[in-house]
């Protein structure tokens, strides 16, 4: 059951070597409301094209992400850098995990080079996590920020990078690069890093998040949640709570799906109605832009939030010197 997703067809060796040996979760049948159409738009094919021509890595593809078909039918990709082979083994992740390659110094020029190619207005940049670097990548994402700016400098550019665990610098490096948007997820509640985040440290990602903010002001930061993996709604509003605290501007929150009979059981597969009262109490909290349904992704939609995450801040601001008058008269 589902062996072809565990074998790497490219590479004709095991995408998940470190699961091999672990009991079969099976596959629970997916309820209507997260089921998605196979991708048939010819515009699909030329955007997979274009990333085969430049030889980059998508986290659309490599993530198994439900939303492929319809962000690549609007030229809508996210590239994932530094090769296709992560250094952990995330109980919730399809990306392949070992000993990654060397890293491509050309690679930051290709991704300049497609995102002008694709017209993107917004662009979102991703990576595998590279534990077997000094800085965990930081100076790579600096240069692939860097060609993008050069190729296509009217594009808006998001950033999703690991959490640089005992990399000291990795923060104060991006921030130095000034993307657009700086997005690290948390991706679930404490209690169950050990088994669904283990090679990550809960602490780290939120104090990643604060420094990038206090670092450079101006840039948006943002996180994301699974839910479906076992959570309690108190465990969630904590971390909403401690993303608060660090002021981060805008939250997602989309169903866990399992990749494989290796990966992390589905607990439940959490309604739509649920997710509605998620948001709510996230915009509740002070997030200028919360994103949850089943099949959110961090990157889903991520151009059309972007303007409206600009939006909503400039609100805010305007909204701020009125307030100010009315607190000093109350007090």
């Amino acid at each position: 059951m589902a062996t072809h997703v565990l074998i790497d067809h490219r590479q004709g060796k095991p995408r998940h070597p470190e699961k091999a040996h672990r009991p079969d979760h099976p596959i629970q049948r997916k309820p209507d409301w997260i089921r998605v159409r196979a991708p048939t738009h010819p515009v699909y094919h030329e955007t997979r094209a274009l990333m085969r021509e430049h030889r980059l890595v998508t986290v659309c593809e490599e993530a198994a992400c439900p939303n492929i078909g319809e962000c690549w039918s609007q030229r809508h990709a996210t590239m994932m850098i530094m090769g296709d082979t992560c250094t952990r083994a995330c109980s919730f992740c399809n990306v392949r995990t070992g000993q990654p390659d060397a890293l491509d110094a050309d690679e930051p020029g290709r991704v300049g080079e497609a995102v002008a190619r694709l017209g993107l207005r917004h662009v979102v940049i991703t990576s595998v996590d590279r534990d077997d670097l000094a800085d965990g990548g930081a100076a790579h994402f600096a240069a692939v920020i860097a060609a993008v700016r050069a190729a296509a400098p009217e594009t808006t550019i998001e950033v999703l990078t690991p959490d640089f665990l005992r990399k000291p610098g990795g923060a104060e490096t991006i921030a130095a690069a000034r993307p657009d948007v700086f997005n690290h997820n948390l991706e679930t509640v404490p209690r169950l890093y050990p088994s669904i985040r283990p090679g990550a440290r809960y602490y780290q990602s939120l104090r990643l998040l604060d420094t990038v903010r206090r670092l450079a002001p101006g840039i948006f930061t943002k996180s994301g949640l699974m839910v479906g993996l076992g959570e309690e709604r108190a465990e969630i509003a904590q971390v909403m709570d401690d993303l608060r605290t660090a002021e981060v501007d805008f939250l997602t929150v989309g169903q866990y799906l399992q990749p494989t009979v290796k990966h992390a059981a589905v607990a439940r597969f959490v309604p739509p109605a649920e997710f509605d009262d998620i948001a709510a109490t996230a915009r509740a909290k002070g997030f200028l832009m919360v994103a949850a349904t089943p099949l959110t992704r961090s990157s889903y939609h991520a151009d059309a939030d972007f303007a409206r995450l600009r939006d909503a801040r400039a609100a805010a601001s305007m909204a701020a010197p009125m307030a100010a008058p009315m607190r000093d008269g109350a007090a």
